[in-house]
């Protein structure tokens, strides 16, 4: 059986909600993830209205996110989850927040990158890129976490390509270190849904995710269900006002194994004993 790690605790351009400044307790000095949230440079309204919906404590704490990592953001849009990257990664770590071309000519994006932008320019630990679809990944070093939330399905449509799947992944493969992870979240469709879901509801079968992420090397690490919706009909576009915000969403972590083909405990046992006491 592969292993499962649900937590109790709970679009396209950019939960937990904030405690109020006046009776928050200060987080502790080495829970950096406390730290990020309480961030005030996070854009407020915005940020609490986004926390209830993508959880992002509970995200990050599955993700595995630490100090002194090199992270990728790829699609990061409004910067939503860069920001709280950048925060806890810190001055020993780096983020790359990719967005592509096509992404910026949208209305519900442009304004929250540009804003992006502007944010950046006063973090030394972040690099924003512009890139043209379909370019190929490079980066100055070798990186620790491929993170892409909520856009993994428009790989596949013809907005943005549409890309090699198969080949992307195994870009990312290559610009991971061994043991690194590839950290995938997006929005749930019917198991057996035609391939063309991704283009008419912007969804994603996790079977058909999963596998091809597999298929690339990589090793599934385990899934949890904080952001998952049971009362999804899955029949919806995440943008249709019935659902918005609160699509069913899968939340997806693998590896990169220290060894090709490793995915076992026992071939690869000390990566899979630290991840495992890491996220449970």
């Amino acid at each position: 059986m592969r292993p499962r790690f649900p937590f109790v605790m709970s679009l396209l351009c950019a939960s937990a909600i904030l405690p109020s400044p006046a009776t928050a307790s200060p987080p502790a000095p080495d829970d950096v993830v406390a730290r990020a949230l309480a961030d005030s440079s996070r854009p407020h309204a915005s940020a609490v209205e986004q926390d209830e919906k993508r959880k992002p404590e509970e995200t990050l704490r599955f993700a595995g996110v630490t100090s002194g990592q090199v992270v990728v953001d790829y699609l990061a849009n409004a910067g939503y989850y860069t920001r709280l990257l950048s925060d806890i990664v810190g001055a020993r770590g780096h983020v790359y927040a990719i967005e592509l071309e096509p992404a910026v000519k949208f209305d519900l994006v442009a304004p929250g990158y540009a804003a992006l932008k502007g944010w950046a320019k006063g973090r030394s630990n972040v690099t924003i890129q512009l890139e043209p679809p379909k370019s190929r990944l490079s980066f100055p070093r070798k990186i620790d976490v491929f993170w892409l939330t909520q856009n993994y399905h428009d790989l596949h449509d013809k907005w943005l390509g549409p890309y090699d799947v198969a080949d992307f992944n195994k870009q990312v493969y290559d610009a991971l270190k061994p043991g690194g992870t590839y950290f995938v979240v997006d929005h749930v469709a019917a198991p057996g849904s035609a391939p063309d879901v991704t283009e008419t509801l912007h969804r994603i079968d996790p079977a058909v995710a999963r596998r091809e992420i597999e298929a690339a090397g990589f090793c599934f690490v385990g899934e949890s269900d904080v952001l998952r919706n049971p009362t999804d009909p899955h029949t919806a576009g995440i943008l249709d006002k019935s659902i918005r915000g609160n699509t069913d969403r899968f939340m997806f972590k693998f590896r990169k194994p220290l060894r090709a083909g490793a995915c076992s405990p026992a071939s690869d046992a000390a990566d899979w004993w630290n991840d495992v006491h890491q996220t449970s």
